[in-house]
């Protein structure tokens, strides 16, 4: 979801259309739809292939294969992770690497990944649901630009060195160049 995208509210004289292309643009906008989309679209090709059969005029080719009941298992969760890719935004990693294997074994078991249209469109639709992260409103500030709890800013001014660099607490010594590799004699020992 695009965080600067301005909300929709409705006025008297807006088309149903309008309306109807709103909601789809924010109902789409929240999950992984692009995801949901290929990964769906791929379980049809690599279920379909080994039961189809093509008509030549006289001449009938099947393509009926033994991994047929294996390609139709594999199209079938790939339909299923697309759908609950929609549904189900928080299985998304899950559903991500899910397809990929599925895609990958696809390509022994069902006619080469669905002669390769079942294959490219549900690693496609894998990557883009391992790489999609929910969106934040514009409105809330990120966790880590709010100041950490229990830490007096004011405190931590004072550690600051003239730069304005924060030092590490405890570590104030009276000379700048004196440090632990000057002590006992410059050197630290282990032993």
């Amino acid at each position: 979801m695009n965080p600067q995208a301005p909300v929709y509210v409705r006025a008297e004289d807006d088309a149903w259309l309008t309306v109807v292309y709103y909601y789809v643009h924010a109902w789409t906008g929240r999950r992984p739809f692009w995801a949901g989309l290929f990964t769906l679209v791929s379980g049809f090709p690599i279920a379909y292939f080994p039961y189809a059969d093509l008509r030549l005029g006289n001449i009938t080719l099947a393509m009926a294969t033994t991994g047929g009941a294996g390609a139709l298992i594999i199209g079938v969760l790939l339909i299923t992770l697309g759908l609950a890719l929609w549904f189900q935004q928080a299985i998304r990693v899950f559903a991500g690497v899910a397809s990929i294997l599925l895609a990958l074994v696809s390509i022994p078991v069902s006619n080469l990944g669905g002669f390769g249209l079942g294959f490219i469109p549900a690693m496609i639709g894998g990557a883009l649901a391992l790489s999609w992260a929910p969106g934040q409103p514009a409105d809330e500030e990120p966790a880590d630009q709010l100041p950490a709890a229990g830490i007096d800013m004011a405190k931590a001014e004072q550690v600051a060195d003239p730069q304005g660099v924060p030092a590490p607490r405890g570590a104030e010594t009276a000379y700048a160049s004196e440090t632990t590799a000057h002590a006992d004699g410059g050197r630290n020992s282990a032993g």
